[in-house]
């Protein structure tokens, strides 16, 4: 049988604006640009560190008051506010889809762009907000690292403080999370289509938070479930990586940054899909497990103590536990017995709310656009009915 691991939960139009260092192929802002602050509360590792030896060297004669942002969770975005009529977007990416947007304005979207400078220019002279959002997701290995090196502005335009939002709105989970394939039109995926066609901006997430105006965070990887992933397939369980910075932290065997700060995120929702790839296969050889009654109790058992440690970090937070209609209703079963667990130890902001009538229209059976809209009209529905949430009461 696994060992406890409630102590763990808690210990735990594209033009280059200045020159090109040839020596390293590292691009840098020229002095004479101001950076911006950021918002967004998206989980990074700010500065340089030796664990991730594939980032550019400094530049002697660049700026050094780059705000350098290492990302992987998907949904990662930031965010800029300028007085002005240009700005530079600066990032390395080689895994990724990412877009880059100022205002309501269509986004640029770049594709594995590696290192680039983005400019936005000719805008109307005013107050814009400058946004970069990651789309993808690639958490396979190190390499999917991305990196952010700030919002820039001439020296002749004025810096802004960055937009802020009172409501915060925390999303854990596995594809379904993350709009896996959610814009593929199509069942019957490529694992290069799979990724293409995965759109997190597009998940019931974000399209939630954003009716809301909230910040967010997708804290999800696909394939990971509460105690079992997919298929009985290696890596860290979500509880597990989820306290990360970055969750291939949690798998790495190198330092990890280590855990996540909390000090600034203190959501007052946190809904948590987890359960699919924990009972969506039959149980193999060799796993924990011998019969589907020691994988409830599991589930169970550590299901309760994620969200009790996750409690811990958000003594105000309402919890709202989803569970598709699947599986001859194994998984709603469950939660629902979690829920009773928690209610028993005195839990009782929780809530189970059902993802039904979903058409799975996206790769390898999974939500498609359609049930993203769906799940987050649901959500809605369901946060309009129990406004008290918002006031931690």
């Amino acid at each position: 049988m696994l060992k406890t691991i409630a102590a763990l939960f808690l210990a735990l139009t594209a033009a280059p604006v200045a020159a090109q260092d040839s020596a390293s192929g590292h691009f840098y802002i020229d002095k004479t640009y101001k950076p911006l602050a950021l918002s967004g509360l998206s989980r990074v590792a700010s500065g340089e560190s030796a664990l991730y030896t594939k980032g550019p060297a400094l530049a002697a004669n660049a700026v050094t008051n780059w705000h350098l942002q290492w990302y992987q969770w998907p949904g990662t975005y930031f965010e800029g506010a300028f007085d002005g009529t240009e700005v530079v977007v600066k990032l390395d990416d080689k895994r990724n889809i990412v877009k880059l947007s100022v205002d309501s304005g269509a986004p640029a979207v770049l594709t594995k762009p590696g290192y680039v400078e983005y400019r936005f220019a000719g805008l109307k002279p005013g107050h814009h907000v400058v946004r970069f959002e990651l789309v993808t997701e690639d958490q396979g290995d190190m390499a999917g690292v991305g990196a952010f090196y700030g919002f820039y502005v001439p020296g002749n335009e004025t810096p802004l403080p960055p937009p802020t939002r009172a409501r915060q709105i925390e999303f854990i989970g596995d594809s379904y999370t993350v709009g896996y394939g959610n814009t593929s039109g199509k069942r019957s995926c490529t694992r290069d289509e799979v990724w293409a066609t995965t759109d997190t901006s597009q998940a019931f997430g974000p399209l939630t938070a954003r009716h809301y105006g909230a910040d967010y965070q997708v804290n999800a990887v696909s394939g990971r479930g509460i105690v079992r992933n997919y298929n009985g397939s290696r890596g860290k369980i979500l509880p597990l990586a989820w306290p990360f910075v970055l969750p291939s932290d949690s798998d790495d065997p190198r330092q990890p940054q280590g855990v996540a700060d909390h000090s600034r995120w203190q959501p007052q929702i946190i809904a948590i899909g987890l359960g699919t790839n924990d009972f969506s296969t039959p149980l193999r050889p060799g796993e924990p497990w011998t019969t589907r009654a020691q994988l409830h109790a599991d589930y169970e058992a550590y299901y309760t103590a994620f969200v009790q440690s996750i409690r811990a970090r958000n003594p105000n937070a309402f919890f709202i536990l989803m569970a598709a209609d699947q599986f001859q209703g194994e998984m709603p079963g469950e939660i629902n017995t979690v829920i009773t667990r928690l209610n028993a130890l005195g839990e009782h902001r929780i809530a189970f709310l059902p993802m039904t009538g979903l058409n799975f229209g996206g790769c390898d059976g999974h939500p498609d656009l359609g049930d993203d809209r769906r799940i987050s009209d649901e959500l809605i529905g369901f946060i309009d009915q129990h406004p008290d949430i918002w006031h931690g009461q």
